[in-house]
């Protein structure tokens, strides 16, 4: 499904060249949960910037769903980011005058769905999120963990095949962070192949596979482990690996 082979990426500021990915390599199959964990600077959100179809490689290839990446238009890309891949963020990124309702709508305006069938899709990844009675509250009427709802709702109203998530539990308190890890982990299991992005080792814990970078080099990757992922996490132990 996901296939990186010899990833590099590379930027420029000023007169440095910054290697935030040094020769990649990486094979995510279908229905994986997986984590990026590394310090700031390792590389693990440019990788998934890549993976997510919002950065181009300097070098390398890109296989997605069996199509190099390289090849696609900036088109084509738009269209796999819009029905192929649902992206969840640490701030959220729900508009401020805008409803629940209408926040999970809106991607599903770029596939040409009628407003009454948005609604109703809406709603039901709403409710599928525990949202259903705050249909029409706007983000100010929202705990942190509410918008953080909505946003993975918003992820999976258009039934992606794959979710990206990229540090989902950072504006979160401990016991907020595990039941978004968990709600991450139901969407896992209803099928669908789910990366995140993560700085803590506890919630990286929690998934079936880790990769670890640092200076944009894998350091190590568990493959994926028999059991993990599964489990659910404890709110009294925040601190422990499950």
């Amino acid at each position: 499904m996901i296939r990186l082979q010899a990833v590099r990426k590379q930027y420029q500021m000023g007169d440095q060249t910054v290697h935030a990915l040094q020769g990649v390599d990486l094979h995510i199959r279908r229905n994986e949960l997986v984590a990026f964990i590394g310090a700031s600077g390792s590389g693990k959100s440019t990788m998934m910037n890549i993976v997510g179809c919002l950065d181009r490689p300097s070098s390398g290839e890109y296989w997605l769903n069996g199509r190099e990446v390289a090849t696609m238009s900036s088109d084509e890309l738009a269209l796999v980011r819009n029905q192929e891949i649902g992206f969840i963020f640490q701030s959220f990124h729900l508009l401020p005058r805008a409803s629940a309702l209408d926040n999970v709508a809106q991607p599903l305006i770029y596939r040409g769905i009628k407003l009454r069938e948005r609604l109703a899709l809406a709603e039901q990844a709403l409710t599928k999120v525990g949202l259903g009675t705050r249909l029409h509250h706007r983000p100010n009427e929202l705990s942190g963990g509410q918008r953080q709802r909505v946003a993975i709702a918003r992820a999976l109203v258009g039934k992606p095949s794959i979710l990206l998530a990229d540090e989902p539990t950072g504006n979160l308190d401990s016991t907020t962070s595990l039941e978004i890890l968990e709600l991450i982990k139901e969407v896992h299991g209803g099928g669908q192949t789910v990366v995140m992005v993560t700085h803590e080792p506890e919630i990286a814990e929690q998934c079936q596979r880790i990769v670890r970078l640092r200076d944009g080099v894998i350091m190590s990757d568990t493959g994926v482990r028999s059991g993990a992922g599964t489990g659910a996490a404890s709110p009294s132990a925040p601190g422990s690996a499950a």
